[in-house]
């Protein structure tokens, strides 16, 4: 499969917002290793910020998590969609895509993540799925594990399900630490035991954020807060047992001063250290 850079991958990163930019563009924080940008809220636009935006990509790491493939919708893969994708990533000399292991249009766009059926059959089906997208794309899909509310017609745990579609489909896994901790609220598992059963030669990096508390036992995945004291716990022990890998801080609105999120970036970095066994990603 075709590369596009070949500079490692570490340290802790941040999820790139338009309004972020200007400040970004002056200077960036040290604590900053990488960036993330979904490719959809880049493609569409030309001009000053398509300027700005490839000032930062031919300085500065990138990777992108994209928000629209619905890799588990009824309907046809769009491979003009991945195409463009592709596009994108070459013109921006970045190698790592990344999306979410769920759907979000059928008879239209859903705008929002859905579950995918936790069956047999669905695993075959979004496995073909993503091995189409690999050969668009000419290189590896990685595929998170998403926050979830329902789950109809679960024949499968989540954890059955993400494993076997990572090992039929041979892609790689975007840990989102987060998803995890909310999951094993909403749904009454071991957040640790899932984080065990995980396998760490397909982790490509990690995914860490804030939720929301709507009840006890429920919460909902907003990237709109801090992370918190069990989440970093968490993450701490998903170093020790998969290794120190690239970690993504994601924060989609409530945005606070980026002195606030480099504070952030500064406690994945003690973590990291603390840890040790680092794992560098080359892609």
């Amino acid at each position: 499969m075709k590369t596009f850079s070949t500079t490692p991958l570490h340290g802790s990163g941040l999820g790139l917002r338009r309004e972020m930019l200007d400040d970004i563009l002056r200077l960036k924080p040290a604590e900053i290793d990488f960036f993330e940008v979904a490719p959809e809220n880049w493609i569409p636009f030309g001009g000053k910020l398509q300027k700005q935006f490839r000032q930062l990509t031919e300085q500065h790491r990138f990777i992108c998590h994209g928000l629209s493939l619905s890799i588990g919708s009824p309907e046809p893969l769009d491979v003009v969609f991945v195409r463009q994708v592709k596009q994108f990533l070459q013109q921006h000399n970045i190698s790592l895509y990344s999306e979410h292991l769920s759907y979000c249009s059928g008879a239209g766009h859903l705008y929002d993540l859905m579950p995918i059926p936790f069956t047999g059959e669905a695993v075959s089906y979004v496995a073909k799925r993503i091995r189409q997208v690999q050969d668009i794309l000419e290189q590896p899909l990685i595929l998170e594990n998403v926050s979830y509310y329902a789950a109809p017609g679960q024949q499968m745990s989540e954890l059955d399900f993400t494993l076997a579609v990572l090992q039929e489909a041979d892609c790689q896994l975007l840990l989102d630490v987060n998803n995890v901790y909310v999951n094993s609220i909403n749904h009454g598992y071991d957040a640790q035991a899932f984080l065990r059963a995980m396998p760490s030669e397909r982790i490509a990096y990690y995914h860490i954020a804030g939720h929301f508390n709507e009840a006890e036992d429920l919460l909902i995945d907003t990237h709109g807060a801090a992370v918190i004291d069990p989440v970093w716990q968490l993450l701490a022990n998903a170093y020790q047992l998969h290794g120190v890998k690239p970690t993504l801080l994601e924060r989609d609105f409530n945005i606070p001063d980026l002195s606030v999120l480099c504070d952030e970036l500064n406690q994945i970095k003690t973590l990291q250290n603390a840890a040790g066994n680092f794992v560098e990603l080359r892609a």
